[in-house]
């Protein structure tokens, strides 16, 4: 193993008091002049990070809210508003799908909320997305494709994140060490991220622009199509591999390489033939990143539900051998000189031996763990056992969110999002791991807003400011 004398950094971020549905509609009336909202619904978001809600105007426009709950989401938002200004009408036209537009932003002290215009279709759940078919896989692979064939002058002049393949190597590296510095990550798993890592072969690639927290809550579809994505936040130029890590929640593997197969006859000869060892290799690895957010959140709930997905996933590993992730073969261990280590080496040759064969990944009792990345780091996400993973990905949604395609009606009572962390590390990647936590999202209602709450939560507001973005 490498040794590091790196320790984890404690953040000291202040997180602000979780606002309502009716809070945020009453400060988009702030950012966005004349807007008079006569309903509104929590959304699903990153709980962490943002609160979210949806507000129907009289004109039944559809408008989306996002307040950041910390300075570090609030620049996430700021730096998706550089993207978005970035995006020249050329590279808009370019893409398959609706980018989102800034209607307007008001500052609070020093976070700034941020509404946007509603666009097209609903956002789906995993299942979903499978059951429209191989029609809407194939969408989705050239939707992924069209992002990472964004010319990467388009981040770079927005002053975004900018990584060649060894500099991601070398970060992954990095966080390995920080990772193993915490003591609570085991050795068996410290050692398979360690020798992917140093796989000088699998990181031979060409960098390219990454959405960087693409999964399905991003997406809005209709009629198996992909009508818009948003969530712009993580943009920078590197790994492709990054929005590929997600399609680890989805158990049916038909529908995942269909999803690979259009991306690839898209991409062309730009498209690496590793780029789902190392999606495996990001999932896997979410759930460390997840443990030193964790400690850093000096969470003790939180480090427990870590410590138990990655001691399940090294138990996964261990068992069934998990994906495979470097190109070249990792050593076996070394033949025990005394009596007690020779029965360590027959039963780590017995693990080998079932790693020569993994069981059929339609099984639910041998398939090997799966986490989804963009639910683990965002600290929101729960855990799946690789027995419940089918169970995970239906529960992860119950009810979609009132889309444009259905018929508004406000209603007289607000129901905002649960977010549960009960059943699903979500898969984050081609590996799952181990607590059964699960986000159920329970269908928000439109609520109609009491008139004599408007001008009391709409006085939060400072500093009204409305920044635009063409379409």
């Amino acid at each position: 193993m490498r040794h590091s004398s790196a320790k984890v950094t404690i953040s000291h971020t202040v997180e602000h008091v979780k606002r309502s549905a009716m809070e945020l509609a009453a400060i988009a009336t702030a950012a966005v002049p004349g807007l008079a909202p006569v309903g509104f619904a929590a959304l699903s978001d990153d709980a962490e990070d943002f609160d979210s809600a949806l507000i129907v105007d009289a004109l039944k426009h559809r408008w989306r809210v996002r307040s950041p709950r910390h300075d570090e989401a609030s620049m996430r938002l700021e730096a998706e508003l550089s993207a978005l200004r970035a995006f020249s009408a050329k590279v808009r036209a370019s893409l398959p799908f609706a980018l989102p537009s800034v209607a307007g932003t008001v500052r609070q002290g020093s976070l700034r909320t941020f509404v946007y215009k509603d666009m097209p279709g609903h956002v789906p759940s995993l299942d979903e997305l499978v059951d429209e078919g191989s029609n809407l896989a194939k969408a989705l692979g050239q939707c992924m494709a069209a992002i990472h064939q964004i010319p990467d002058e388009a981040v770079e002049v927005a002053g975004l994140p900018t990584y060649s393949a060894d500099e991601v190597r070398q970060r992954k590296l990095n966080e390995l060490d920080t990772a193993a510095a915490t003591g609570k990550v085991p050795s068996r798993l410290l050692r398979r991220w360690e020798h992917a890592m140093e796989d000088v072969a699998l990181w031979r690639f060409n960098a390219a622009v990454v959405h960087g927290d693409f999964d399905e809550e991003q997406l809005q579809i209709s009629h198996s199509s992909i009508t818009a994505v948003k969530g712009w936040t993580d943009l920078h130029v590197g790994d492709p591999a990054d929005d590929f890590a997600w399609l680890s929640a989805i158990e049916d593997q038909q529908f995942t390489d269909r999803v690979f197969a259009s991306y690839v006859e898209a991409r062309g000869k730009a498209a690496d033939p590793h780029i789902m060892r190392r999606a495996a290799l990001a999932a896997e690895f979410a759930l460390a990143q997840w443990l030193v957010k964790s400690l850093d959140s000096k969470d003790p709930q939180r480090i427990a539900e870590a410590d138990e997905m990655l001691q399940e996933l090294d138990h996964n590993i261990a068992e069934y051998g998990g994906q495979p992730l470097s190109v070249v073969e990792a050593p076996r261990p070394l033949a025990a000189q005394n009596s007690a280590s020779s029965q360590n080496f027959d039963q780590e040759d017995k693990h080998s031996a079932d790693k020569e064969k993994p069981a059929p990944l339609s099984s639910t009792t041998s398939s090997a763990p799966r986490i989804n990345t963009a639910k683990v780091t965002a600290l929101s996400a729960s855990a799946t056992t690789p027995k419940d993973s089918a169970a995970a990905s239906t529960a992860q949604t119950d009810s979609k969110v009132p889309s444009s395609d259905d018929e508004v009606k406000p209603s007289d009572t607000e129901q905002t999002t649960k977010s549960a962390t009960d059943a699903k590390a979500k898969d984050s990647s081609l590996s799952q791991s181990g607590s059964e936590l699960d986000e159920k999202i329970a269908a928000p209602k439109l609520t109609e807003e009491p008139n004599d709450s408007d001008d009391e939560s709409g006085s939060q507001s400072q500093e009204n400011k409305q920044d635009g973005t063409e379409n």
